[in-house]
């Protein structure tokens, strides 16, 4: 699955779209958002219910439990995120 973050405010992605769904085991974080210092100061967080809007509530309930075991969310305000832990930055045109 490849996702497109268009807003990220201190690690977190507040904006983000469904690029393509296939392999939704395996997701793939893309940024084209403009960053400042300190939002991109480490892994990127996408929230759990975001995943479920893009990919529905029963395949990522199921991704979620596998994420979890697998030490990818993260707790934050109540909120749980899938972290992206590795991103690099591209050059621009």
């Amino acid at each position: 699955m490849r996702i497109l973050a268009t807003s990220v405010f201190e690690r977190v992605v507040y904006h983000c779209h469904l690029l393509d769904a296939h392999e939704p085991n395996r997701p793939v974080l893309e940024v084209d958002a403009i960053l400042r210092d300190g939002d991109a100061d480490g892994p990127l967080l996408v929230t759990i219910a975001d995943i479920k809007r893009m990919i529905g509530l029963g395949p990522a309930t199921t991704l979620a439990a596998r994420w979890r075991a697998d030490g990818r969310t993260e707790m934050r305000d109540g909120v749980e995120y899938l972290i992206f832990p590795i991103w690099q930055t591209t050059s621009t045109a």
